[in-house]
């Protein structure tokens, strides 16, 4: 049966930082399962947003529709309006997933959302610097990691200059890949090693 991943979509989503974790989630391509997941855009209501780069997106849903029993995961862009206090709803809702050991993944402004909502303050964690999260309130600064990106409990955090890398924990929280496809998709996608392209068309991951 297909499963559910939520996209958080709000006016300046930072383009680059979710489309290597959508695109192959979509793309079946030396998936475990090419059926298992789907990926559902969810906005604050159902009118289009305009992302950075200036592309218009339609949600398929709002998020006071979106339930946690039917989501495996709620993956939360980073966008200027974070840092205006912006997109609290959705760092209420990452509480709730959460609470309900459904994954949560968050990259670069909305680990500034998370912050506020204190879900940084017992999980280590990761952004964009340490004092960026702690201008907005986080408490875990000796849980802070200097890594691109870092899963824990159920929570994965990345800096807004570590797409591949985020999309990785992404990967690996929904289990989407064995761990030797993941690899030699890291190796393509994250090293530029063409070695992995091989690995990947041959089949020898």
């Amino acid at each position: 049966m297909t499963q559910y991943v939520h996209l958080a979509v709000y006016d300046t989503m930072a383009d680059w930082e979710f489309g290597h974790a959508t695109a192959h989630i979509n793309n079946g391509n030396w998936q475990r399962d090419p059926e298992r997941y789907r990926v559902v855009t969810v906005g604050a209501g159902r009118e289009p947003i305009r992302t950075m780069g200036g592309m218009s997106v339609t949600p398929d849903i709002a998020l006071d529709e979106l339930r946690v029993e039917d989501s495996a995961m709620l993956i939360l862009p980073g966008a200027d309006t974070w840092l205006s206090g912006g997109n609290a709803a959705f760092a209420k809702k990452a509480r709730q997933f959460l609470e309900a050991e459904v994954p949560v993944a968050a990259i670069c402004g909305a680990t500034a959302g998370l912050a506020a909502e204190g879900l940084l303050d017992d999980r280590r964690h990761t952004s964009n610097a340490p004092e960026f999260v702690q201008a907005f309130g986080s408490k875990g600064a000796e849980r802070y990691c200097d890594l691109p990106a870092v899963t824990d409990r159920g929570l994965t955090t990345a800096s807004g200059t570590a797409p591949v890398d985020f999309a990785r924990e992404v990967f690996a929280a929904l289990e989407l890949y064995t761990p030797e496809v993941l690899a030699s998709w890291y190796k393509l996608y994250g090293l530029g090693d063409p070695a992995g392209y091989f690995e990947l068309v041959g089949g020898a991951a």
